[in-house]
């Protein structure tokens, strides 16, 4: 079949077929080429060109955008974090790398981004981590009181064996030596050893 030219509004000036360099409607990416029928005073069809697109390195991808090829910036499925608050985010769309992001990730929870690098904040990490002593002291304990409950009523009771008082006095040692814990001192905490 002869190929067509196509006239100056771009309808084919006779029958025959043309190759044609579809891309994605929104996006702009090709998505394939094929050898297009068309009739005398028929345009191409939708989100199709005339035009190959461009050959892109690794990194890159071609886009069809206000009517030409253009070589763009490919990060899909790279992950960059939010200069915000550090939050993981997926480059899903082809283009330059979202705006507050860096492909640094933190080292820490804490850390802030400077402009250039992430830097640990000392007093946020310090206080997460005295929040996480206060409530491992107060789960330690909580579990201590559970399994002692019963020894400590049998021993009002005046009913408890001589073996269970001495477990129980190991026991009432140990929650007094995990609230002894200082937990400003956190993270440098050793705790006591459960009976």
């Amino acid at each position: 079949m002869a190929k067509v030219k196509l006239d100056e509004n771009g309808l084919a000036k006779t029958d025959g077929t043309l190759t044609v360099y579809n891309f994605d409607e929104v996006s702009g990416e090709f998505t394939g080429s094929n050898d297009e029928y068309l009739a005398q005073g028929v345009g191409l069809p939708a989100n199709a060109c005339t035009t190959a697109p461009l050959i892109t390195d690794s990194g890159h991808v071609a886009l069809y955008i206000s009517g030409c090829w253009q070589a763009v910036a490919d990060h899909r499925g790279e992950t960059v974090y939010s200069v915000n608050d550090g939050k993981a985010v997926l480059i899903d769309l082809p283009g330059d790398y979202p705006a507050d992001t860096t492909p640094l990730k933190p080292a820490t929870a804490w850390d802030k981004w400077d402009g250039e690098k992430w830097v640990t904040d000392p007093v946020e990490e310090k206080a997460a981590a005295i929040k996480e002593a206060r409530e491992l002291q107060a789960a330690l304990i909580a579990e201590a009181n559970s399994i002692t409950q019963a020894w400590q009523t049998q021993l009002l009771l005046g009913i408890i064996t001589d073996e269970d008082k001495a477990t129980l006095t190991k026991w009432m040692k140990y929650i007094q030596s995990v609230q002894a814990i200082d937990i400003n001192n956190a993270p440098d905490i050793i705790w006591p050893q459960k009976p």
